[in-house]
């Protein structure tokens, strides 16, 4: 049988940056964007607080752009402050070098298992779906989603009960098939 697994976010997530006035690492961003104007010129940013002392920090999404040069639809939604356009934004990898920031997706995210967790089964054949960019690792997602340890997960790939095309070891933020099979008992 198979079943379909979904990596869904559950809010943004944490902004790996370093704070000026703290010297924190966080910050959070609850999608809100600053935009300002100089003339035909347009600045873009979205506001992040920090996590510890709550100061501002701009993430700059355009900077000195000349109005014509934008697209309406996203101009329109930075001024309503769109959180899935924030969501959008902090994906682009453009974005996260240019500011030099990284994301920290830790709690931010829920694998969705459509309410099968294949338990009882000998084989099972399982798609597993991002629906944004997530680093998680596999073997994280296969034990949640199967209800078993990270060790008896691991143990399953060495013994080759559980393969994937994908490296299980490490991080994946992409879709992904696994097999899992399991000896009658």
């Amino acid at each position: 049988m198979h079943n379909d697994w979904v990596v869904k976010p559950v809010r943004l997530p944490l902004i790996r940056r370093r704070c000026q006035a703290c010297a924190s690492e966080s910050f959070r961003t609850s999608g809100k964007f600053r935009v300002n104007a100089n003339h035909k010129l347009l600045d873009i940013w979205l506001l992040a607080l920090c996590t510890k002392c709550g100061a501002t920090t701009k993430i700059n999404i355009f900077e000195r752009t000349h109005v014509r040069s934008l697209n309406p639809e996203l101009l329109e939604r930075a001024h309503q402050n769109d959180p899935t356009l924030a969501a959008e934004l902090l994906q682009d990898g453009v974005v996260r070098r240019r500011n030099h920031i990284s994301l920290d997706w830790s709690d931010a995210w829920r694998l969705d298992t459509g309410g099968s967790d294949g338990k009882g089964r000998e084989v099972m054949d399982v798609s597993v779906r991002f629906a944004a960019q997530i680093p998680v690792r596999p073997v994280r997602l296969i034990a949640e989603g199967c209800g078993l340890s990270r060790g008896e997960v691991e143990r399953m790939v060495m013994e080759g009960t559980l393969v994937s095309a994908v490296r299980l070891s490490g991080k994946v933020s992409s879709d992904f098939t696994f097999t899992l099979k399991r000896h009658a008992a």
